[in-house]
């Protein structure tokens, strides 16, 4: 005799509605609220395509978040959604029964979805799991004449058959759905094509974009205007910009400061922005501080990686007030050795109560560097972490700095370089010195306050390729094993 429960009443009706498609279609409006989650879940995952069809024609709420279920390499469960979405539009719906509003295809789990797991689990009845339940886990929505679609988009030259589907679906049909995408990741488009996709999904519903291009800086500045109208940007990724190696492309100076101009004006009409991330943006040098100065809001993050800055740039740090509210800044492979600290010194005492994490790896410092910075560093209470890899401190400033950290009480993970004397006149690592050395500077640490997870580490060897780290994921390059 079996040890299983048997399935309830409610169960083996709801199983015995999805295995014949055809009866699951016909009573669809008398399915109770609560088994809707379910069902649908189900006819994603057998991929009933008439089901799904039908479902999203006659669904009973205004809100619909389908991205975590639909699976955007199947052309036909992708077809039998947006056939769905056309039914919806020329239904007619009796007076004052719910409407779809607004579809959801970002691929984001919403507790929605754990409604309809509670119900297929449950032994109750629908009393226990009733319609104001899963209302209340859907997010509100006006009335409006027009259904909602929201989707996050990545663009580039070759796309797949679902995505140019969609994306043709979606063309012909702006004048009676609003679409809007939230999300928007550009990768080496064609201008046609960009400009198709603007014209559908309007560039003011866009708060976070990626932008991932080599195009000239004549490209960049026919595609300002869109940049421009990003109004509710929060997040922008610029990575790379403008890396023209072609002499057949090259533009007088005049052109170049009139295309650079134009660009950097675009960040004036942001009024949101918080999370500003650049790596090799080309044209950065002697320009930062033009983009600094034409922010509207505080930024909470702010990133350059592998771009040349200039000493005027950095002086902007300091009196940049849009930086006094930071809690993340990362400034990686950005060549500091031969300016003037001081300015960034002056950011850092401002952001004392603020800054979170700190990154300054590959930005060749040195000692006199780091003694400019220590003084608003050991100010920075807040840190839980901060790297230092990939710079060129001795033995005495490195012990200088962790002795001057007993205010680093929230200090989650920090990486420091190994000191220069653990190296030869070659630049080759002694095993025994960076052993002695690490040791040293973890029991300087240790006098002062216990770390969560710490780590030494050397410059990439030249003969293996690899790096040795004493600490946390301790290991030695080939060349030492």
């Amino acid at each position: 005799m079996s040890g299983q429960t048997p399935p309830t009443l409610q169960k083996r009706a709801r199983q015995t509605q999805l295995r014949d498609e055809a009866l699951a279609i016909s009573p669809l409006e008398n399915v109770p609220a609560v088994y809707v989650p379910w069902l649908f879940q189900e006819a994603f995952a057998g991929r009933h395509n008439s089901l799904i069809k039908t479902m999203v024609a006659a669904w009973p709420f205004q809100y619909l978040p389908v991205g975590s279920l639909i699976n955007m390499h199947n052309l036909e469960t992708l077809q039998a959604l947006l056939d769905g979405v056309d039914r919806r539009l020329t239904r007619k719906f009796p007076p004052g029964r719910p409407k779809l509003q607004v579809l959801d295809m970002r691929n984001v789990h919403h507790v929605f979805w754990n409604i309809g797991s509670d119900a297929n689990d449950s032994d109750s009845d629908a009393e226990t799991l009733d319609e104001k339940q899963v209302v209340k886990a859907l997010p509100r929505y006006a009335l409006r004449q027009r259904l909602k679609i929201i989707v996050d988009l990545s663009i580039s030259s070759q796309l797949n058959e679902e995505k140019a589907y969609f994306l043709n679906w979606a063309k012909q049909r702006k004048g009676s759905i609003n679409f809007c995408c939230t999300k928007m990741k550009i990768w080496d488009a064609p201008d046609k094509v960009i400009r198709e996709i603007m014209n559908v999904f309007h560039p003011e519903h866009i708060t976070e974009l990626e932008l991932y291009t080599d195009w000239t800086l004549l490209r960049l500045a026919h595609f300002a205007p869109y940049f421009g109208q990003m109004k509710n940007l929060e997040k922008v990724f610029l990575a790379p910009l403008h890396k023209n190696t072609s002499p057949i492309m090259n533009i007088t100076g005049a052109s170049k400061v009139k295309c650079i101009k134009k660009i950097i004006s675009q960040f004036s009409k942001f009024n949101c922005l918080q999370h500003v991330f650049m790596k090799r943006v080309h044209f950065l040098r002697d320009h930062l501080h033009q983009i600094l100065g034409c922010l509207r809001t505080p930024l909470q993050t702010l990133s350059i990686t592998h771009c040349l800055i200039s000493q005027t740039d950095l002086d902007s740090f300091s009196c940049c007030h849009n930086l006094f509210k930071l809690k993340n800044l990362e400034i990686r492979g950005v060549t500091l050795f031969a300016l003037d600290l001081m300015p960034l010194r002056g950011l850092l005492g401002k952001l004392a109560g603020t800054l979170k994490s700190l990154d300054f790896q590959w930005c060749s410092m040195k000692d006199s560097q780091l003694i400019v910075l220590l003084p608003a560093l050991s100010q920075c209470s807040q840190l839980n972490q901060i790297n230092f890899y990939s710079n060129d401190f001795s033995m005495a400033i490195l012990k200088d700095l962790l002795q001057h950290t007993a205010t680093w009480s929230k200090m989650n993970v920090e990486q420091y370089p190994v000191p220069l004397e653990c190296y030869d006149a070659l630049g080759n690592v002694s095993r025994e010195r960076f052993v002695e050395l690490c040791q040293e500077l973890m029991d300087t640490l240790r006098a002062k306050r216990e770390p969560k997870s710490i780590s030494f580490a050397t410059n990439v060897c030249q003969n293996c390729g690899k790096t040795c780290v004493y600490g946390q994921g301790a290991r030695l390059c080939s060349c030492l094993q």
